[in-house]
């Protein structure tokens, strides 16, 4: 039976940083108002001409060049994003594929918000335990800068823009494979995040009466409830699953959304501040490119080493939601 290993990890930040500071001079708000509220700090912006597929394609350099193999041996690629280079088509994916010179291979995008990249890992394991798919790219990369309204404190104050990616392959060994993933929506919170406008939802006139009416909208309070509540029933669920305590545990990747967040529920798994990664005040909530992001800093960092399990936990629009357990499994 083939079985989905981890194989690697890369990232990447855009170069422009915005700082709490600066967004203070933008909208009404201070340094030590966002920090209370978020934990973030600052966050990393592109280039006006830097496009989703640019940063996904630096970002999937790394996790190919780590991989172990050569990328000609990568037969499908999968991009979450909510903020792709076109609206609708082509995907975001073949475009990453085509500036990576991969040539003739499966390539699509997925909309899953901030739960994406553990939407598009549960593809990859499930298209390479079939035995359809052998070596698949997975990409989170956002440029939520572009779909984020800066007169709104309530959320140009969270988002900034990146890439994540990895490189999920078959193996026969069982030790190396990805343990469970587990994804899950409901569509009837959908009006807490969203982008109202611009789709068949909605008439496109709509557009030229409203300005704003293509940026992200959320109802934070109801949303910071809902994902607390929804994030620590999913990890117990998948925990228990698969006869897996919270010690076990190496290192715990929510998404990066708000330290309080983030702090809530690792005080309800019991889980030791050691075992918590967190990156929220560096990057801001990055979308899909979030866990992705967050894995490879533990990674350059060193404290990320072969074998150690990792376990994924997200939260987003849509309302969608996702676990993983991964063992983390280099071929180098």
């Amino acid at each position: 039976m083939a079985y989905a290993a981890f194989r690697s990890i890369g990232a990447y930040a855009p170069t422009k940083i915005l700082t709490n500071e600066d967004l203070s001079k933008m909208v009404d708000t201070t340094d030590e108002w966002i920090t209370k509220r978020t934990g973030i700090k600052e966050r990393h912006i592109a280039q006006d001409k830097e496009t989703t597929s640019d940063m996904g394609v630096e970002a999937a350099k790394l996790a190919i060049e780590r991989s172990g193999i050569d990328k000609s041996e990568i037969d499908m690629v999968i991009c979450a994003t909510i903020s792709p280079d076109y609206f609708c088509m082509p995907s975001t994916a073949t475009i990453i594929s085509n500036k990576l010179g991969l040539g003739n291979v499966t390539a699509f995008d997925i909309s899953a918000a901030c739960t994406g990249f553990v939407y598009i890992l549960s593809i990859a394991k499930a298209f390479i335990e079939s035995g359809m798919k052998k070596n698949v790219l997975i990409v989170g990369a956002e440029k939520l800068s572009a779909i984020t309204d800066y007169t709104d404190r309530g959320t140009c104050i969270l988002f900034g823009d990146g890439a994540g990616s990895a490189v999920i392959s078959a193996t026969d060994n069982k030790d190396e494979a990805i343990i469970d993933v587990n994804t899950g929506a409901d569509g009837t919170y959908a009006d807490l995040l969203m982008t109202p406008n611009g789709g068949t939802g909605s008439p496109h006139d709509a557009l030229s009466e409203e300005g704003n009416a293509c940026f992200m909208q959320m109802k934070g309070n109801e949303t910071f409830k809902v994902a607390v509540r929804t994030l620590t029933k999913d990890v117990v669920e998948i925990l228990e699953a698969n006869n897996i305590k919270s010690e076990d545990i190496n290192h715990f990747v929510p998404h990066q959304a708000n330290f309080r967040i983030i702090k809530a529920v690792g005080d309800a798994l019991k889980m030791d501040k050691e075992q918590v990664v967190v990156t929220v005040a560096k990057y801001g909530n990055t979308s899909g490119a979030s866990i992705p992001m967050a894995i490879n800093d533990i990674y350059e960092n060193g404290s990320l080493k072969k074998g150690e399990l990792l376990l994924l936990d997200a939260f987003g629009g849509g309302l969608t939601w996702g676990s993983a357990l991964v063992p983390f499994s280099p071929l180098k």
